[in-house]
């Protein structure tokens, strides 16, 4: 609305500088879910029940583990990192998975939204930076809720916040792609099918020294798990050279996931 009272074309508006016309969607999202916020908090409350009952409860049964440098650390303080890594891991799959799913193909959001100059690559972009936002939101908040427990040891802890960004972003990447081939809501059995190992096995809860080695190899194939290395390490303030790894893998699944979802949605929105 301009100063006249005259409605201001969207073309003509100065678009977010940094997502260009993706952050108009991005805009829309959040105001949509400006009442709504115990729903944009949701997926934080699974990780903090795992935090107090693993890493308070469970920890004064276990005592310590071994940690990123081979040195013993607490448990409650070896899991708080894993989980802080399922937060992220949650609230970007989630909102790139089920809130797109029904915008795209129950409330059909997108067809308005290509009314406008809008592209189906601004939606993708739009969706996963809104995807990313969320998961910030509760990747400060789980972090908080952990140094108050006492699970935050090293200053370097900030550093899990870029770091859960960066999980957050390698699932709402690979969300993104496999919503757009979902035909109903039947097919979300999947994604619980997929993310439940996710959060079992991938060195969330204990070493991965401890699996077999025949096995062992099975891990590396977890995104979460290269998330949940960074992670810890960063928390830690345990740093090496195979964090570089973790963190191209991360990049490099992501980023494949948004291309994806780019074509798929080029074609799925213009037809």
């Amino acid at each position: 609305m301009s100063a006249s009272g005259r409605t201001v074309p969207l073309a003509r508006r100065t678009p977010s500088r940094l997502l260009g016309r993706a952050g108009r969607l991005v805009e829309r999202n959040a105001l949509a879910n400006r009442r709504a916020w115990m729903i944009l908090v949701s997926g934080l409350f699974e990780p903090v029940f795992y935090l107090f009952a693993l890493g308070v409860g469970v920890a004064g049964l276990v005592g310590e583990v071994v940690g990123p440098a081979g040195q013993p650390v607490p448990y409650g303080v070896f899991v708080a990192p894993a989980l802080l890594a399922v937060s992220a891991m949650n609230g970007g799959a989630y909102e790139s998975t089920f809130n797109v799913f029904a915008k795209l193909k129950w409330g059909r959001v997108y067809d308005a939204v290509l009314a406008t100059p809008l592209s189906p690559r601004d939606v993708a972009v739009g969706e996963l930076s809104w995807a990313l936002l969320r998961g910030a939101v509760s990747a400060v908040a789980f972090l908080v809720v952990a140094w108050v427990a006492g699970l935050v040891v090293s200053p370097w802890a900030l550093l899990a916040l870029p770091a859960a960004t960066l999980v957050g972003f390698t699932f709402a990447g690979l969300g993104l792609a496999a919503t757009s081939f979902m035909r109903s809501w039947q097919d979300f059995d999947l994604v619980q099918l997929v993310l439940l190992p996710l959060l079992l096995f991938s060195a969330t809860f204990y070493p991965a020294a401890i699996y077999p080695s025949a096995v062992r190899w099975l891990i590396v194939l977890s995104p979460l798990y290269h998330g949940v290395e960074v992670v810890r390490g960063v928390m830690l303030g345990v740093f090496s050279w195979s964090m570089l790894t973790h963190v191209a893998v991360l990049a490099l699944l992501g980023t494949i996931g948004l291309r994806v979802a780019i074509v798929r949605f080029s074609a799925l929105l213009r037809t």
